[in-house]
């Protein structure tokens, strides 16, 4: 199958014929709805904007998960990115998704508004540019994102060095995810039958970068995100569940390979280390992020750029930390369509086109509550 056959109408209604009695009478011996996380924001999006979430309502509760970079980042590294802009001789140079997201007393949106330079980029190769531009100024990149991101950024840092930009530097707030799903498994209140793991990371880790999944014996299955990509990826996750062992299932093999991206794989290790860092819901992961390592640290925000950060405080009556760990839905939350609305966003979960509140905002209100 190749292009727009993926949204064919005619193939997604003859395969439901096919696969939805299965997942009925899966649901039948378990004597309640299958419940599978699909980890990835973007699928959250392709669920509910397709229609599939619906066509499989009545057999499956799809759990969203840690798939929103934005969402996870911990409120801590808001508090540390706004104290950034606060600097007189600092540019901030971010990706736009991440102005409106609330540190623990402001946010970059309104920083910018009282003058701090702060700029949207498309790219960190931009951000790099603007440290050439204003050698007066230190420029600071946010780097924000999972494996899928952090490659451009990376080659961002190598362009510094190359070039000598010496007034470039990054504040890594990268996160790894699949150390993320270890304790949503672990978590004995939390009822998971199995991943639908996301198809953009796995182009970089490849099927091979979960194997944390198959030595827990969890049925996973790496899914793409058209109508018939989710539909087969639920369908072959059930039938993992009938499995005595389990195995990563590879149903997005038009993109991601066994071994991944192996040059963006060495191009990380050329440029960070592994580092235990802080999630939004989940407090510190082991191993779960990146930080530079010592060839490349002349690069890190962080390290050689002092700024006063404030105590960092919750956002009262914000669910996102318990939301991007599947233990809630948008619905189970006091704020979500009351106070907080896109245009006036309480939590990350509200700001990012792949938080799961957005989502649930523009596609799912009006629909019968669903609860975890």
């Amino acid at each position: 199958m190749m292009g727009m056959a993926y949204r064919d109408k005619d193939i997604f209604a003859s395969l439901c014929q096919k696969m939805l009695p299965v997942l009925e009478e899966k649901k039948q011996r378990l004597g309640r709805k299958l419940r599978f996380m699909e980890v990835c924001g973007t699928h959250t999006v392709s669920f509910s904007k397709t229609g599939v979430r619906e066509v499989l309502a009545d057999y499956v509760d799809l759990v969203s998960g840690p798939g929103c970079p934005v969402c996870v980042t911990d409120q801590s590294d808001m508090d540390q990115m706004i104290a950034f802009a606060k600097r007189s001789d600092t540019i901030v140079a971010t990706f736009g998704d991440m102005m409106k997201v609330p540190g623990s007393y402001s946010n970059l949106y309104k920083e910018k508004a009282d003058g701090a330079e702060v700029r949207i980029v498309y790219s960190p190769s931009q951000a790099v540019e603007i440290a050439r531009q204003n050698p007066q100024k230190q420029v600071v990149f946010l780097g924000v994102g999972f494996e899928t991101t952090v490659p451009s950024i990376a080659l961002s840092i190598r362009k510094a060095e190359r070039e000598k930009v010496r007034n470039y530097f990054v504040y890594s707030a990268h996160k790894l995810t699949p150390p993320a799903l270890q304790p949503l498994i672990q978590d004995p209140t939390h009822q998971l039958d199995g991943f639908l793991l996301p198809g953009h990371v796995s182009v970089i880790i490849g099927r091979k970068g979960w194997n944390l999944l198959e030595s827990l014996n969890e049925p996973a299955v790496i899914g793409g995100f058209e109508p018939i990509d989710l539909l087969t990826s639920i369908y072959l996750l059930t039938l993992e569940m009938n499995k005595e062992r389990r195995s990563v299932v590879n149903n997005y093999s038009r993109m991601v390979r066994e071994n991944g991206n192996e040059k963006a794989q060495e191009l990380l290790k050329e440029i960070f280390e592994v580092d235990s860092v802080k999630w939004r819901g989940f407090g510190i992961l082991p191993n779960s992020g990146l930080r530079m390592n010592a060839a490349y640290q002349s690069y890190d925000a962080l390290t050689n750029l002092p700024v006063d950060r404030p105590v960092t405080k919750g956002i009262k009556g914000c669910r996102c930390g318990e939301i991007v760990k599947g233990k809630e839905t948008p619905f189970g939350c006091p704020l979500f369509a009351k106070a907080c609305t896109p245009e006036n966003p309480i939590g990350p979960c509200m700001v990012s086109s792949e938080g799961t509140c957005s989502t649930y905002y523009q596609f799912e209100r009006g629909k019968e509550k669903i609860t975890y």
